[in-house]
């Protein structure tokens, strides 16, 4: 299915005169697999186009309306990325009271899932449990409120539900979050049976009788319980750690979407529908996630190959007061942070961003005016054309009569912040102050090296320790 196009920008006139002479040029769970779901569910969604078959397969998700717990200092967006929050329940009621009995809930999986404008490419990050963190104030259903407090990330489920969380990994990580999606044991096992099963390797021989695991050493498929087992198990395989565990829940997810994204499984509109039936039925969601998102998503995301989704683990160091725990490393978090924000390439590790750096507006903030003085034609209309599409206020588009070697980012009193902004969607040009500009407005003058926006065609660089779903599953156990 294909997205509607972007409605053409209307243009105002901003008075102005014709941009300088440039500058010398001068000097970026317990269950963890059971999410996995919800990634092959967007990834193979493509593939049922009737939609009698979608009003049926919308009607078996339960969701819930969180839009008045959010908070309102909400992180802008500044894109057209969808940013999924996934999260695994440990709830023991209904079909879940065989694994014993716990008051309330938890989730030990925290996911962030980002889907690139257009599905050009998604990545999985995931939250280790045992971080700690900051977390807001939240407002649970009967209206309570759980005050502001530092301890485990899991705790913000526990305290509030998925918008305590929802609203904790906003804070964190000042990413604008479009929509969450839970699942419990059940539903994880019924998904994984949809599947037919999902490909593990074990490097030897595993008998856990409390996590009901009993597994042969190598490759092999597992289903129901033992999958279940395997992504809950901790202390049987690895070193007992809670990183270690992600790992291999990662290489577990990585295998669901391999599965979900064979041609077998997408050319059969039985199977398909019954996987994508299993997993409705076994989720909760916002109540944005409406038939018409899912429906434009699933068109955008057809054709994306397994190759093109990966999944990383926030970059964390020991915490100080207790070896048990850990905490964000904020010189590599940081940029793993912008780059999903701003939609750009996820870096290898980088600095700490400067703490006196011009902090910059939302795009809807920005008033700018592009000028082309490249000799190409018709550049600034598409430039300014993508710029609208991202949420700036394009007030003029217009062509310089002198050309200019380089592209220049302008503006006027009062406007800093709004040039740091376009310095992001537009990088490599130093913003500077015009004497002759408007206040409050930024120019983008284009030369002759052009204007390539941030993110529209975003790389897939390597990131260490990442794993990537179309590979061996046994080629690191």
């Amino acid at each position: 299915m294909q997205s509607a196009a972007a409605p053409s920008p209307v243009y105002f006139t901003v008075s102005a005169p014709p941009p300088p002479e440039p500058p010398v040029r001068g000097r970026l769970w317990r269950v963890l697999g059971w999410v996995s779901i919800v990634l092959s569910v967007v990834l193979v969604g493509g593939s049922l186009t009737f939609y009698g078959f979608w009003r049926r397969l919308d009607g078996q998700i339960d969701r819930e309306n969180v839009d008045g717990r959010l908070g309102e200092n909400r992180p802008a967006k500044l894109n057209n990325s969808l940013n999924i929050l996934l999260m695994g329940s440990d709830s023991r009621a209904g079909e879940n009271a065989r694994y014993g009995t716990e008051a309330g809930q938890r989730s030990d999986t925290t996911i962030l899932l980002h889907i690139s404008p257009g599905g050009e490419s998604a990545i999985g990050i995931s939250f280790p449990r045992d971080s700690m963190v900051q977390m807001p104030a939240c407002e649970r259903k009967d209206g309570s409120t759980v005050p502001a407090q530092f301890g485990m990330i899991n705790a913000a489920f526990s305290n509030g539900g998925p918008a305590c969380t929802w609203r904790t990994i906003e804070s964190l990580t000042r990413i604008h979050i479009d929509h969450y999606v839970e699942v419990d044991f059940a539903g994880f096992k019924r998904v994984v049976d949809a599947l037919g099963g999902v490909e593990i390797c074990v490097p030897r021989r595993i008998d856990d009788p409390k996590a009901e695991l009993h597994l042969k050493a190598g490759r092999q498929t597992v289903r129901g319980d033992q999958a279940l087992g395997y992504v809950r198990t901790r202390y049987v395989l690895g070193d007992g750690s809670d990183l270690d565990r992600i790992k291999r829940q990662q290489a577990f997810m990585a295998s669901v979407v391999k599965k979900a994204t064979d041609k077998g499984m997408l050319t059969d509109p039985g199977r398909t529908y019954g996987f994508l039936s299993a997993a409705t039925k076994s989720i909760k969601a916002d109540d944005k996630l409406t038939l018409s998102v899912m429906q434009k998503l699933a068109g955008s995301l057809r054709g994306m190959s397994a190759g093109k989704v990966r999944f990383v683990t926030v970059p964390v160091q020991a915490f100080p007061q207790d070896k048990n725990r850990v905490q964000f490393d904020q010189a590599l978090a940081a940029p793993l942070f912008e780059s999903i924000r701003e939609d750009n390439k996820v870096p290898e590790p980088a600095p700490v961003p400067a703490q006196n750096q011009v902090q910059p507006v939302p795009p809807a903030q920005v008033m700018v005016g592009v000028f082309n003085a490249s000799g190409t034609e018709g550049l600034a209309q598409r430039t300014a054309d993508q710029l609208t599409e991202r949420g700036y206020q394009v007030v003029k588009v217009g062509t310089s009569t002198k050309r200019y070697a380089q592209t220049q980012i302008l503006y006027g009193t009062g406007a800093e912040r709004q040039a740091a902004r376009m310095a992001i969607a537009v990088p490599g040009h130093q913003p500077r102050p015009w004497a002759s500009a408007r206040p409050g407005y930024v120019y983008l003058v284009i030369g002759r090296d052009g204007a390539a926006l941030r993110g529209l065609n975003p790389a897939v660089p390597k990131v260490a320790g990442e794993i990537r779903a179309d590979r061996d599953i046994c080629a690191q156990t």
